[in-house]
């Protein structure tokens, strides 16, 4: 069972390409830093609990074909079990990052698309 919410998916995947794309990479004195984007994102993803960071893992594996659905728990129990590194570290460090989550989210029957919206829509 997924341990983590669509909506908490989809913050990662927003925030993922915001980061890839450079958005709010200019800091005050005009270099390039891609600080904003990078710290909320690594922070997010810190401040979730194991739970949720193993099933975020394993939504990219799947995403990237290293799992298929069918083995969503053992997914989960592996990025549990082979955990070696901060989560947010081994997940910023992957180019495609967005791209893995949504296929994920897909292949699991969650539409990112449906998340992102309910995500983004005004209070």
């Amino acid at each position: 069972m997924l341990e983590i919410s669509p909506e908490k998916l989809a913050h990662v995947i927003i925030r993922a390409r915001e980061y890839d794309s450079g958005v709010n990479a200019w800091a005050h004195s005009g270099q390039r830093t891609g600080r904003g984007t990078q710290a909320e994102l690594a922070e997010f993803i810190a401040s979730l609990n194991e739970d949720e960071q193993a099933s975020l893992v394993a939504v990219m594996w799947i995403g990237r074909d290293t799992f298929g659905p069918e083995d969503l728990a053992e997914a989960i129990e592996t990025a549990k079990t082979e955990r070696r590194s901060p989560t947010e570290d081994y997940l910023m460090g992957e180019p495609q990052l967005a791209d893995y989550l949504e296929a994920g989210m897909e292949a699991l029957g969650i539409s990112p698309e449906e998340a992102e919206d309910d995500l983004q829509r005004p209070v």
